[in-house]
């Protein structure tokens, strides 16, 4: 099936595609809350409920581990999100579901046992709907985190609805909770972020979901029509009120869609905003365009401060392949630049020294801008996977009283990542004190931020980095000369490392 996105792209500048107002909004961080607070929000749902998702498993609950029959009577429905998509739909006679995720993924349900039975008891119900997304070109990926429920509600970020996500902001050592579905198998500390909204951003976000959902196969799907009340979970105090939503995507061209890069154009816009600080948190840092962006602002006399939180190592050994060594590669080529000592990389750790997997996507510029979304610091998210952002600017006319917020917002993901309290983070920067020289001040024991220090990599490893064979900035670059494309193509900013690796530790661990 042929679809165009519009008769022509609507976006309202290279770097946004939309804005729209929003009555309420949240920044939830990790999955603890956000499986509970979209549990109580899908149970209030009238029309219909679209989940767009990178990965879905229907094993997980929602309810953060607890069982159904732990709950009051009148509460009861099933903790197991296959189970409880069934229960929706019997409860809730006018609901539709549907449900949109990455073809790939497919694969995975060889290996999930139960899934199956969940998807053919799905594909029994005539209002609920599952499609696999391969509307993509060879080597793309659905990527999006998206969540619509009656155009009234929505959430968008980094959090899929599969296992290995749960976690709470204390990311406690051996936490009995945090297993695979079935019990059996623990996994690591994990760290997440998405934003959850209200009003008409939601609309447009259903726009975006339906418009995605025809383009992979999928049959049209109608408006939701005005209706009272609101599926916002009543326990949740809404952060930011009345406020203008940027909307940013990527996506590749297909089937007569053309490119969109606002992500990227987003990215380099509001990194060259920044007056005093960047502060982000990133599965991958290893863009090419973003490494750039940050470059230019470090050989400025007085350079803002950039403070990014990442994890140790990728997940997988692909991806660390492709990410840890484009990330050393980077890193040695814009070091040299930062002649002011400005550029910090921070990896997270539990109280007992284990590293806390970040897989947030999320940036705060001089507490005057908010970016949640899904795509990650490196090149795919740039040009080859489809996406979606979403952003508060101080500077947009509704927006004037967010930067109190913000501020708040950063100062606990600080406090959660150094084992503080938010007042301790707040006496520690309100007099001017930078976040960096905060971080290095605290003792590395308990919960806390320690500098990256990158490994050794082969030159085998620097060279499928270089050449970005793993990570592409656009569908087919790989096939071009490698003049043309890598990190450090002809006409690009970054130089090849002339730093040697011993250098560039000691640099980092200053």
């Amino acid at each position: 099936m042929t679809m165009t996105d519009g008769e022509k792209d609507d976006g309202v500048s290279k770097s946004v595609w939309r804005y729209a107002m929003a009555d309420r909004a949240n920044v939830i961080i990790d999955v603890d809350g956000y499986f509970e607070l979209m549990r109580d929000a899908m149970c209030n749902a009238r029309q219909q409920i679209f989940l767009i998702g990178w990965d879905f498993d229907t094993r997980i609950h929602l309810s953060g581990g607890r069982r159904w029959w732990n709950l009051p009577r009148r509460s009861r429905y099933p903790a197991r999100l296959g189970a409880f998509i069934v229960w929706l739909a019997k409860r809730t006679k006018t609901l539709d579901v549907r449900i949109l995720k990455w073809n790939f993924a497919f694969f995975k349900f060889l290996f999930r046992g139960s899934m199956i039975i969940d998807l053919i008891r799905w594909w029994t119900k005539e209002r609920i709907d599952f499609k696999f997304d391969s509307a993509h070109p060879v080597g793309c990926s659905h990527h999006q985190k998206i969540v619509v429920i009656d155009d009234r509600l929505a959430a968008c970020g980094g959090i899929d609805m599969t296992s290995d996500r749960w976690d709470t902001r204390l990311h406690r050592d051996d936490d009995p909770r945090r297993r695979l579905p079935g019990g059996r198998r623990k996994y690591g500390p994990w760290h997440d972020i998405t934003m959850m909204m209200e009003g008409e951003v939601a609309s447009a976000l259903g726009e975006l979901g339906r418009r995605r959902w025809e383009l992979a196969g999928g049959e049209p799907l109608d408006c939701c029509s005005e209706q009272i009340g609101s599926p916002w979970p009543k326990r949740l105090q809404a952060q930011f009120t009345n406020v203008e939503v940027g909307i940013a995507r990527t996506r590749s061209a297909y089937l007569g869609n053309p490119q969109v890069a606002e992500i990227e154009e987003l990215f380099v816009e509001q990194i060259g905003r920044a007056r005093y600080f960047v502060y982000a948190e990133t599965q991958y840092f290893a863009s090419r365009r973003i490494a750039e962006a940050i470059q230019a602002r470090l050989q400025e006399p007085e350079p803002p401060e950039f403070v990014i939180v990442h994890p140790q190592n990728a997940d997988g050994w692909l991806e660390q392949m492709a990410m840890d060594t484009a990330r050393a590669r980077i890193l040695n080529s814009m070091l040299p630049s930062d002649h002011a000592r400005r550029f910090h990389l921070y990896v997270p750790y539990t109280t007992r020294g284990a590293p806390i997997y970040v897989h947030a996507k999320f940036m705060i510029v001089d507490d005057r801008i908010l970016r949640v979304g899904s795509a990650n610091m490196n090149n795919r998210s740039m040009g080859l996977d489809s996406e979606c952002d979403v952003f508060l600017d101080a500077d947009r006319p509704a927006n004037a009283h967010i930067e109190p917020t913000i501020r708040k917002i950063r100062y606990s993901l600080l406090a959660e990542h150094c084992g503080l309290s938010e007042a301790q983070v707040a006496a520690a920067l309100d007099d001017g004190r930078s976040m960096a020289a905060m971080i290095d001040s605290l003792p590395k024991s308990g919960k806390h931020l320690a500098r990256f220090v990158p490994k050794d990599i082969s030159e085998f490893e620097g060279a499928i980095a270089d050449g970005g064979f793993l990570d592409p900035e656009r569908p087919g670059e790989w096939m071009e000369p490698i003049g043309k494309r890598g990190l450090f193509r002809k006409g690009g900013k970054l130089r090849r490392p002339v730093m040697a690796l011993k250098e560039l530790r000691r640099r980092l661990s200053e």
